[in-house]
């Protein structure tokens, strides 16, 4: 089994990538594959760009290395509210390629942010909107309070009730 994880935001220390990154290692016996989104920068989604440009070479690549996935762990990054900037602008690009750029893959749909919301603006609204593009949410899960929750040194979660709420998720939906 494959699974491919990525945090939906470029900063290089993303809490979201490492969410990601913990959870994909959850799941028993399988190759996990963490993406970077910056390693998908390209310019910023529209028409006349694409016209001038055709479609991205690196949305292709985003677009294959979901294709090789068995289950998607994403954890999406929230700026006020809604979507990070890079990870639209990688939807968007990439969906000119593939409409349902998820691929009806089933997914594991989280979110986290240092507050005690835990990024579930960003949550529901990506709950909401991913299987119009192939999305096959099979569960959610947010981590509020990241600093609180989460070991950096150990790449897990340190809350001892969200880690076993986690893996019950994880047992129960996939």
């Amino acid at each position: 089994m494959k699974i491919i994880a990525f945090g939906a935001s470029p900063s290089k220390n993303s809490i979201n990538k490492k969410l990601a990154t913990s959870a994909a290692h959850l799941f028993n016996d399988a190759e996990v594959e963490v993406l970077d989104l910056n390693d998908f920068q390209m310019p910023i989604y529209s028409v006349d760009i694409e016209e001038e440009i055709g479609k991205h070479n690196l949305a292709q690549n985003f677009v294959d290395k979901i294709s090789t996935a068995d289950i998607l762990v994403v954890s999406m990054a929230e700026n006020n509210g809604n979507y990070s900037v890079a990870f639209k602008n990688v939807f968007d690009w990439c969906t000119r390629i593939r409409k349902d750029i998820f691929q009806d893959k089933p997914m594991l749909l989280m979110a986290t942010s240092t507050g005690a919301n835990g990024a579930t603006s960003v949550l529901g609204i990506a709950k909401n909107a991913f299987p119009f593009y192939g999305g096959n949410v099979k569960a959610t899960f947010s981590l509020p309070s990241f600093d609180d929750n989460f070991d950096i040194e150990k790449g897990e979660i340190s809350n001892d009730k969200m880690r076993n709420e986690l893996q019950k998720i994880i047992v129960d939906n996939f």
